[in-house]
């Protein structure tokens, strides 16, 4: 039998899981893409996702929310075909190349790996 605190515990995931949605949401639309940088940590600290899950999920998460900020931001005329060509040759390999390193790299590593990037790029939007 399923006790009122462990209903609660659900209640709360869930609200936990729509609002972080809603922030990838919201991040992906404005800047065409970023969700990843919140779902993330979100899903670490909050949901307490093993650091690789948590990348995994993100991905498969942004995915879709990338597709739909894709057709808006060309519906209304934010597309340019030919360097979308190009970019996308080099995020496909790039990506098959991440997740197989995904699977190789400790969490500890991934961590690591994943706050410098935040950093640096925190501080070029603040320096350029």
């Amino acid at each position: 039998m399923i006790e009122s605190k462990d209903i609660k515990k659900i209640k709360n995931k869930w609200l936990i899981l729509i609002i972080v949605g809603a922030l990838a949401g919201f991040l992906n639309g404005m800047f065409g893409g970023g969700g990843g940088m919140i779902v993330v940590p979100m899903l670490i600290h909050f949901l307490k996702f093993e650091e690789k899950h948590a990348h995994a999920t993100a991905i498969f998460i942004i995915l879709p929310l990338s597709i739909l900020s894709a057709i808006l931001y060309t519906t209304y005329g934010n597309f340019d075909l030919f360097s979308t060509i190009y970019v996308t040759i080099g995020v496909i390999g790039g990506g098959i190349i991440g997740a197989l390193l995904l699977k190789k790299l400790s969490s500890k590593y991934l961590t690591w790996i994943f706050s410098l990037i935040m950093l640096i790029a925190g501080v070029k939007l603040l320096l350029f």
